[in-house]
C-alpha cells in the first residue's frame, strides 16, 4: 500500500519516521522541514487538495445523478458498467486504474495519523491546543474511513457487521504500518470511538472550515449511527449539532438576486457558488470529486426532472441545454462547492427521517418544511404533508437526493434502505432505444478495490468484497 502515502512522501521522509523504531535519517536533509511544532501540524490540514478531496466518481455515475457523454461512455468500460447497470461486467477487470477514491482517501488518512500520533508531542503549544488538533485529526480521519467502507465494502447491517470484510484499516503515518482488513463492525466500533474520544477536545468555533469544530463531531456521529440504522443515536446528535449550528441558506433569495441571468434561456454564463468555504450551513468543507475551482457536473435530462417545482437552489445550478445530439442540464454555477464535508441541510434531514421513524411524523415533516421553505419559490411552495411513517419518509428522501446529489450521502442512503428492504430504492431507464434497471439488490451497489490496491497491498492483505 505505499502508493497511498507517495502525495506526503514530499513533505519529509523523517515525517514517516516519526513513529517507527528506526530513525530514517541522523541529519534533516537541507532544503526540507520536520514537523515538529504544533503549527506544523496544523498546516497539514490547511493542505486541502491532498487531505480534503471526497472523490466518489463511480458513485455518482452508478446513481446516474451526473450527465456522462457517448464519447466518455465509450473510452471508459467502467463507467459504461456503472452507468448502464450492466451486471455482467467484470468491474474488477475494468477497474485498473489506481482509482483517486482509494488514493485520496488513504492519503488523507495517512495526514491524520501523523498529526494523531504527533501533536500530543508537538512543541510551541499549550496542551489544550495539542488536543484540539488531535481531535481535529480524529474526526477527519473517522469521516474519511466512513466514506471508504460505504465505498468498498457492504452497507452496514447489524446481524452480519461483524461476518463481512470492510477496507484495510491503518493507523499509522509509518510507509511499513501493518493493515488489516477488517469486519465492516470493527470499523465501525473505530470510526465511532475515534469521534467521542475527539468531542471534549472539539472547539466551539474552530480556525478554519477546513478544521472540524464540536457541531461538525456531533453532525459527523448523527451522520454514522443514521447509517448503522440507529436511529435513536441518529437523532440525539442531529439535536445536539443544530443547537451548535442551525443556519439555512436561502436560496430563494439568491434565484432572485440573479433572476435576469437564470431565467435567459440562452444564457449560459455563470454565477457565483454559494457553497464554497463561507457557505453559512458549512459544519466543515471537504471537496467532492472536482477539487478545484470549476463549474458543477452536468447532471441528466432524466435526473432533472426529480426536483420539485419552484426548486430555486436548481433552478439557480442547472439549465437545458443541447450540444449536438445531446441533450442534458448544463451547470451554472462557478467557485467551489462542499460535497465532501458536512452542512446543515444533511442533518436538518436526518433529524427528520429520524422523527418518522419514532412516530413523530408530525414534526418529521415541519422538520422538512422548514428545510423546503428556503429552497421552494414563495409562488409555487405548499407545506407538504404526510399521515404515517412511509409517506413521511418518501417526502423526506426526495429531499434529501436532491439537496446532497453529487455527495456520498444518496449513495449510502440507497444502501441503507435497500439493505432494510423496506423503503427501497432502484431505477429504471430507457437508453438509445434499450431497457436497464437498477435492483435493490444488485451487487452493483458495492465498488471494487482498484488493481493497484488488491496488487500492492503494502504490508497487509486486500480481499476484494465483490465478485465482479
Amino acid at each position: 500500500m505505499k502508493k497511498l502515502y507517495t502525495t506526503i512522501l514530499y513533505l519529509s521522509l523523517v515525517v514517516l519516521g516519526f513513529s517507527s523504531c528506526n530513525d530514517y535519517l541522523d541529519d534533516i536533509p537541507k532544503g526540507s522541514r520536520i514537523p515538529q511544532t504544533l503549527a506544523d501540524f496544523e498546516a497539514l490540514i490547511r493542505d486541502e487538495y491532498t487531505n480534503h478531496r471526497v472523490d466518489i466518481r463511480q458513485a455518482e455515475i452508478l446513481l446516474n445523478d451526473r450527465f456522462i457523454t457517448e464519447a466518455t461512455l465509450s473510452f471508459y468500460p467502467l463507467d459504461k458498467a456503472n452507468y448502464l447497470w450492466d451486471e455482467s461486467a467484470d468491474r474488477i477487470a475494468l477497474n485498473r486504474s489506481d482509482e483517486a477514491t482509494y488514493y485520496t482517501g488513504y492519503a488523507g488518512i495517512s495526514t491524520f495519523n501523523l498529526i494523531v500520533e504527533n501533536a500530543l508531542s508537538s512543541t510551541e503549544a499549550s496542551e489544550a491546543e495539542q488536543r484540539e488538533l488531535w481531535a481535529q485529526a480524529k474526526v477527519l480521519r473517522a469521516m474519511s474511513y466512513f466514506n471508504l467502507v460505504n465505498y468498498y465494502a457492504d452497507t452496514y447491517e447489524a446481524g452480519n457487521a461483524a461476518d463481512k470484510r470492510s477496507v484495510p484499516l491503518i493507523t499509522s503515518a509509518d510507509i511499513n504500518a501493518p493493515s488489516s482488513q477488517v469486519s465492516i463492525l470493527e470499523l465501525y466500533d473505530f470510526i465511532v470511538g475515534d469521534i467521542e474520544e475527539a468531542i471534549p477536545y472539539l472547539p466551539r468555533v474552530s480556525q478554519t472550515v477546513l478544521h472540524p469544530d464540536l457541531g461538525t463531531g456531533y453532525a459527523l456521529l448523527s451522520r454514522v449511527y443514521l447509517q448503522m440504522a440507529n436511529y435513536g443515536e441518529a437523532l440525539n446528535y442531529a439535536d445536539m449539532a443544530l443547537d451548535e449550528h442551525d443556519d439555512l441558506y436561502d436560496w430563494t433569495a439568491y434565484y432572485n438576486d440573479n433572476k435576469a441571468v437564470i431565467e435567459d434561456p440562452d444564457a449560459y454564463v455563470t454565477t457565483p457558488s454559494p457553497m464554497g468555504f463561507d457557505y453559512v450551513e458549512n459544519y466543515n468543507f471537504r471537496h467532492g470529486s472536482l477539487s478545484r475551482i470549476a463549474t458543477e457536473n452536468n447532471i441528466l435530462t432524466d435526473r432533472a426532472d426529480r426536483f420539485e417545482p419552484g426548486d430555486a437552489r436548481f433552478l439557480s445550478r442547472w439549465k437545458v441545454r443541447t450540444v449536438g445530439a445531446e441533450t442534458f442540464y448544463n451547470s451554472t454555477l462557478s467557485g467551489y462547492f462542499n460535497y465532501g464535508g458536512i452542512t446543515t441541510v444533511e442533518v436538518y434531514l436526518i433529524k427528520a427521517e429520524c422523527l418518522a421513524r419514532t412516530g413523530q411524523t408530525g414534526n418529521a415533516m415541519d422538520m422538512l418544511n422548514r428545510v423546503r421553505k428556503t429552497r421552494i419559490l414563495p409562488d409555487v411552495y405548499q407545506d407538504l404533508e404526510a399521515t404515517g411513517e412511509a409517506g413521511a419518509i418518501e417526502a423526506i428522501m426526495n429531499t434529501k437526493r436532491n439537496e446532497l446529489i453529487l455527495t456520498i450521502i444518496p449513495f449510502c442512503d440507497a444502501r441503507r434502505l435497500n439493505a432494510e428492504g423496506i423503503y427501497t430504492v432502484g431505477f429504471t431507464k430507457t437508453y438509445n432505444g434499450e431497457s436497464y434497471a437498477l435492483t435493490p439488490d444488485s451487487h452493483l451497489w458495492t465498488m471494487p478495490f482498484p488493481q493497484g490496491a488488491t496488487d500492492n497491498p503494502g504490508n497487509g492483505t486486500i480481499v476484494q468484497n465483490v465478485n465482479k
